[in-house]
């Protein structure tokens, strides 16, 4: 049963399942940083505040007392555009940074490899020997 945990453990996918996640959560914080320090800045010259969750704001619903705001149904359209932002900023931050690059890289290697669905012909000295043989198996007449 220990051995099994082992073999479990030292396999490629879990090692690489750690690493992406530590790499993730690595990029997380390069990511809030952009947000943060340059997004939200640009957001908040544009609309006069650093994100729209304060913006586009209902209470449909007044649940409780007057101080007490917990029971509110609130729509907030604001919270979810901000969301929305947040989302198309990493998704763009990690396609450029991280994919792209990834695929350009793997291009570049497979450059010199034949296609796997395309079939590799043979070259002309290949060609011509296997037609010497052809002729010399022939018997004449």
């Amino acid at each position: 049963m220990i051995q099994g945990f082992k073999d479990f453990i030292t396999r490629g996918n879990v090692i690489d399942l750690a690493v992406g996640i530590i790499i993730g959560a690595a990029f997380t914080a390069v990511v809030t940083s952009l947000v943060d320090n340059v997004i939200n800045p640009i957001i908040a010259a544009i609309f006069g505040k650093p994100d729209l969750s304060d913006l586009w704001v209902w209470t449909l619903n007044n649940g409780g007392t007057p101080d007490d705001v917990s029971d509110d149904a609130v729509l907030s359209i604001g919270a979810f555009l901000t969301a929305i932002i947040n989302f198309l900023i990493i998704a763009a931050a990690i396609y450029f940074i991280i994919v792209m690059p990834l695929n350009k890289l793997a291009e570049r290697r497979k450059k010199g490899e034949p296609a796997p669905d395309e079939p590799v012909s043979p070259t002309e000295v290949e060609l011509l020997t296997e037609i010497r043989d052809a002729l010399k198996a022939t018997p004449r007449a």
